[in-house]
């Protein structure tokens, strides 16, 4: 199949973007880092809902997860709810896939002379590291999936309903107002599942309300900074489709 149309070619783009940046973000997420400490200022220690010292510790996808929001309203702004809902599912499937042959990989008997290996001056059992670095919990797998595509189905049915009000004005209110809902939405399920219910932790309601919350301050803050970058696109875009192509694909995708 070849990609004679601009947007046709765009929408490969886009929707490569998208599914790339999600994958990604499921496997550098394992990683938590503290926002206060990599930005060189003091720990906050904030006492909210009954629990104590609570800082800005962040999964590493929050990295990706801004731009897939915003590959999320593009995709919804040119092409519709249709192939926002089509790429989710196929994403959420592909996650699941991936998930599926890193369990198979972490099976696989190591090479004797690859496990033990010294790294920044320090032996190192790499099997047990790919194992602990890759092998994440059932519970959380489940969690960011549910998440992903609640999150998604949220994103595409605000962002539509708020253009029925706007038109096509506002791109900001549209984008920007979905993503913070749909964010929302995503810090408190993916906590939910993979804390709450996880019989492992045994988080109470006050943890996962207070910790939900101060995620979802962060990904506020970077969602509202993302913005521009959402206009930035959308000129980008509109410079390579030329203006009356531009304009005929979002008129058919507000139609859904």
């Amino acid at each position: 199949m070849t990609y004679k149309t601009k947007e046709s070619r765009l929408l490969l783009i886009l929707a490569t973007f998208f599914v790339a940046n999600a994958i990604l973000s499921e496997f550098i997420g394992v990683k938590i880092f503290n926002v206060e400490a990599t930005l060189g200022i003091q720990k906050f220690h904030v006492n909210l809902l009954g629990v104590p010292n609570l800082s800005f510790n962040m999964s590493a996808g929050v990295l990706t997860w801004p731009i897939i929001f915003i590959m999320t309203d593009i995709i919804n702004e040119y092409f519709g709810v249709r192939q926002v809902r089509f790429l989710s599912i196929l994403t959420s499937i592909l996650i699941a896939f991936a998930f599926i042959v890193v369990g198979f990989a972490m099976r696989l008997s190591p090479s004797d002379f690859w496990v033990q290996q010294t790294v920044n001056g320090k032996s190192l059992d790499m099997n047990n590291a790919f194992s602990g670095i890759f092998g994440q919990g059932m519970w959380i797998i489940i969690g960011s999936i549910v998440a992903f595509i609640v999150g998604q189905i949220a994103d595409v049915f605000i962002f539509h309903k708020i253009k029925r009000f706007t038109g096509e004005r506002a791109l900001w209110l549209r984008a920007t107002g979905s993503t913070l809902i749909s964010q929302l939405i995503d810090s408190f399920v993916v906590i939910f599942i993979a804390f709450y219910l996880n019989p492992q932790y045994h988080w109470t309601w006050q943890m996962v309300a207070a910790i939900g919350l101060v995620n979802y301050t962060y990904k506020f803050i970077v969602a509202v900074l993302m913005t521009p970058l959402l206009y930035v696109v959308h000129v980008i875009i509109d410079g390579y489709l030329g203006r009356d192509l531009s304009e005929r694909l979002i008129k058919m995708a507000g139609r859904g």
